[in-house]
């Protein structure tokens, strides 16, 4: 089976350094790995070819659906990973991956913060019937509770491996969403289609979180916000405009504590705006369908955060809106 990577990438050539580094010493090691460059100034280009790496020079920043489609075009092999720039995996990641898959059409592992490998970054996503998406586990110890396999439909493309066949058949990444929640988008094609994935927490990787742009920085605050409007026009049709309104409006107080509540309104606007060109793409019978996965989905992050411990936001949420 050839396998593989795929990297976007825009400076920081510190992390680039890293990942590749982690690359080399795979036990099973890629077939390539494919840096699609958005525009660095860095050297960033150069190290990737020095290091062994297909460099594709976008020349401005696409941002990361974009880069990531480029990158998958242009893969030539049987399962893609999808990889964040600053991510390092452990040595027997791909191997694990390539073992556990099994006939899953993707997969993801633990992801654990690299500056404290005892907090969970990230194992896999959901998506509140608000159209908020969950970052499972992000902020909790790392205890047994991470270290049980599990069907999923979501896998974060921090660092996630995909069959190759899945992008023919359900499509590339939305590059209306540019940066954040196109993977969403895309678990939510794929459930609709049938299509699942595995968590697999035997294949670690540690994650740096937002190094290039920042938790709260304002770009990452404004493609968030813009992106919950996007989700929801998109695929959240059948479901109550009141939830829809008040679960982004907690998110958005939350922005407003980390000083980013004009960022937050900035990307409702431009959300609001931009949804027009995805309001009704989807089948009435696909909707129902999606209804059902959604209302699952927020059931599970209502168990995750019961038996693991309530986050603020989530805790309010299901407060007023668990019904």
């Amino acid at each position: 089976m050839i396998a593989a990577a795929v990297v976007p990438h825009c400076n920081r050539i510190d992390l680039l350094r890293e990942l590749a580094a982690s690359l080399a010493a795979q036990t099973r090691p890629f077939d390539e790995w494919i840096v699609a460059d958005n525009g660095s100034t860095d050297g960033s280009a150069e190290f990737a070819e020095s290091a062994g790496a297909r460099v594709l020079r976008l020349g401005r920043n696409l941002g990361f659906a974009a880069a990531v489609n480029r990158g998958i075009e242009a893969a030539r092999a049987d399962v893609v990973a999808i990889l964040n720039n600053d991510v390092t995996l452990d040595g027997e990641w791909l191997d694990r991956m390539l073992a556990g898959m099994g006939d899953a059409s993707f997969a993801t592992g633990k992801i654990l913060r690299a500056s404290d490998p005892s907090i969970i970054d990230g194992a896999f996503d959901e998506i509140s019937r608000a159209a908020c998406p969950h970052r499972c586990g992000a902020g909790k110890p790392d205890s047994a509770y991470w270290n049980k396999a599990r069907a999923i439909r979501f896998a974060p493309m921090t660092a996630a491996l995909f069959q190759r066949r899945l992008f023919e058949e359900i499509g590339l990444l939305d590059e209306r969403f540019e940066s954040y929640y196109e993977d969403i988008d895309f678990g939510l094609r794929c459930a609709a289609a049938g299509r699942s994935g595995v968590y697999l927490p035997d294949c670690v990787a540690r994650h740096r979180g937002s190094a290039t742009l920042g938790a709260w920085n304002s770009d990452t605050v404004f493609f968030l916000s813009r992106n919950q409007v996007l989700l929801a026009a998109k695929y959240f049709r059948a479901e109550s405009l009141w939830r829809i309104v008040a679960g982004q409006l907690l998110w958005g107080m939350l922005a407003v504590r980390h000083r980013a509540g004009y960022e937050w309104f900035r990307g409702k606007l431009h959300g609001l705006k931009s949804a027009r060109r995805m309001d009704g793409e989807l089948a009435g019978a696909l909707q129902d369908r999606l209804r059902t996965i959604i209302k699952a989905s927020e059931h599970n992050i209502f168990e995750i955060q019961r038996q693991t411990g309530c986050d603020r936001y989530w805790r309010v949420y299901f407060c007023l809106l668990r019904r």
